[in-house]
């Protein structure tokens, strides 16, 4: 991996020698009539209604179509699994604020890793970044596109199953598809994200809409006893909390971009606000919908409770629920793509991973190397890891490093007093979050002990990988010639050069 002497360092087009290089290594790309004039760097494209499909469409995901169980099912009532839903959203809320103060005075993209890098160092920053490279985000975005294979190709094969090379390939065009785009053009990236997240909120309202007009015509015999104190378990309720947290992961989506959000002193705060107030909104009101028409027990009972809820409510026209479940899930891995390429973008900028994926490409203006990274990783997941067992191991680490990222905001506020902050949350808020997030790494140690020590071990591998890499950058001249050419080679392939500042 290489180190860079200036961080930033912009060179434009011209073959000028660059960090050891020599003069004709780079290309001199040729005039394209069609390519945005000005400087080669990330263009300000995401404004307020970008900013917030990004986030919704990142958060609802497939979860609350198929599987609202976890909370019903550790809550042990009815009326207790809305509070649930109600209490997280709130929670999540106060995450989303934390981010919104860090977002406005760190205006980098990058999102956590940036955040703690500021506060921490780099070295935590480091094992954050190898835990999301080695694992996390390539594991997350496969199980987001294989929940999209199943249901883009369930009404195809209904009433049989879909055989599973079958999911595997769509999930793998999907994919496809997805890098493509975000390859290609940011502009169409937001576009194609706003249509996602209108698609999505449309099925919700689809679910709503029936579900509480039926409410209002007096169908509430499922809500009878709702809080029935018996059936209320309280060794439950932290597990109940966990599942909702993780349907509400995602509002951190923005931070990750905040480098090409338009104002982002007003935009970034505004967004997740908005985005916040829709998704717990959409979230307490389709569970609502769910509890009108099924009881809890069917709903227990449901493989996918979106298209259960959609026979009995609307007969054929069930058929259309799995689509819409897929072009969910298909908002998710575009949000999460866009998101995730600008963190490898940002630490490749640190020097924390080679040079090239802090390239832009010429004409394209968009990240390319630091998008295409992800695609053979999630691709190898995708058919020959036991992609699940790997989400357990990490989705604690999650938690673990948003926790410290918040507690970096309580930290930077006695280190570093004078820091503009346009937006400023009360102290308490990022002090209730950061515990709720230590609370549930702890109860992943406490339920899953194996597990969560699995996952523990691999991201401490990220502190002999912090030396070898980053600290000890003696390395044999042979080898940094090599690293030097293979740089070189990606940057002529990919048509990437540094981005100007």
């Amino acid at each position: 991996m290489t180190r860079r002497s200036v961080h930033g360092e912009g060179t434009g087009v011209n073959n000028t020698p660059q960090n050891g290089g020599h003069p004709g290594d780079n290309p001199t790309p040729k005039e394209d009539p069609e390519a945005p004039h000005g400087k080669v760097e990330l263009k300000k494209k995401v404004t307020l209604l970008r900013g917030i499909s990004i986030i919704i469409g990142t958060i609802i995901g497939a979860g609350i179509f198929i599987s609202p169980k976890g909370i019903l099912k550790n809550s042990g009532s009815v009326g207790m699994s809305l509070v649930v839903w109600i209490a997280c959203g709130v929670l999540s809320l106060f995450g989303a604020l934390s981010y919104a103060e860090l977002g406005t005075s760190i205006k980098k993209s990058g999102g956590h890793y940036t955040y703690i890098l500021e506060a921490f160092g780099p070295q935590m920053a480091f094992i954050r970044l190898w835990a999301d490279l080695i694992a996390i985000r390539p594991a997350g975005l496969a199980v987001i596109s294989l929940a999209f294979g199943q249901y883009i190709l369930e009404p195809i094969f209904m009433p049989c199953g879909v055989p599973e090379i079958a999911i595997k390939l769509a999930t793998s065009i999907g994919l496809t598809s997805v890098m493509y785009l975000n390859s290609m053009s940011t502009s169409w990236t937001n576009r194609i994200q706003i249509f996602l997240t209108f698609s999505k909120l449309l099925a919700i309202a689809i679910i709503i809409v029936p579900g509480l007009y039926m409410l209002f015509k007096g169908e509430t015999k499922n809500f009878e006893n709702a809080f029935e104190v018996s059936n209320i378990k309280l060794t439950g309720l932290p597990l109940a909390f966990y599942s909702g947290m993780y349907a509400y992961a995602g509002w951190f989506y923005l931070n990750f971009v905040t480098e090409e959000v338009e104002n982002p002193e007003k935009t970034v705060p505004l967004a997740i606000c908005i985005s916040m107030a829709i998704v717990t909104s959409c979230y307490v009101l389709t569970n609502v919908a769910y509890y009108t028409v099924m009881s809890a027990e069917e709903l227990l009972a449901s493989q996918a409770v979106a298209v259960t809820f959609a026979e009995k409510m609307m007969g054929n026209f069930s058929v259309a629920v799995p689509v819409f479940v897929a072009l969910s899930c298909f908002g998710s891995m575009n949000g999460c793509l866009f998101a995730f390429s600008r963190i490898f973008y940002v630490a490749s900028r640190e020097g924390h991973l080679p040079e090239v994926l802090s390239m832009i490409h010429v004409r394209r203006h968009t990240p390319l190397a630091a998008v295409i990274i992800l695609y053979p990783m999630t691709v190898f997941q995708l058919f020959v890891g036991d992609i699940y067992s790997l989400l357990n191991f990490m989705s604690f680490l999650r938690w673990l490093f948003i926790g410290v990222a918040v507690l970096g905001l309580i930290y930077m506020r006695y280190t570093r007093p004078d820091m503009p902050r346009p937006f400023k949350v009360p102290l308490f808020i990022p002090a209730i979050f950061s515990f709720t997030c230590f609370f549930m790494v702890f109860l992943s140690l406490y339920s899953d002990p194996i597990n969560t020590g699995i996952g523990f071990a691999i991201s401490l591998t990220g502190i002999p990988a912090y030396y070898i890499f980053i600290v000890f950058d003696r390395r044999p001249k042979w080898l940094q010639n090599g690293l030097d050419s293979f740089n070189r080679s990606v940057q002529i392939i990919l048509e990437v050069i540094p981005a100007e500042h």
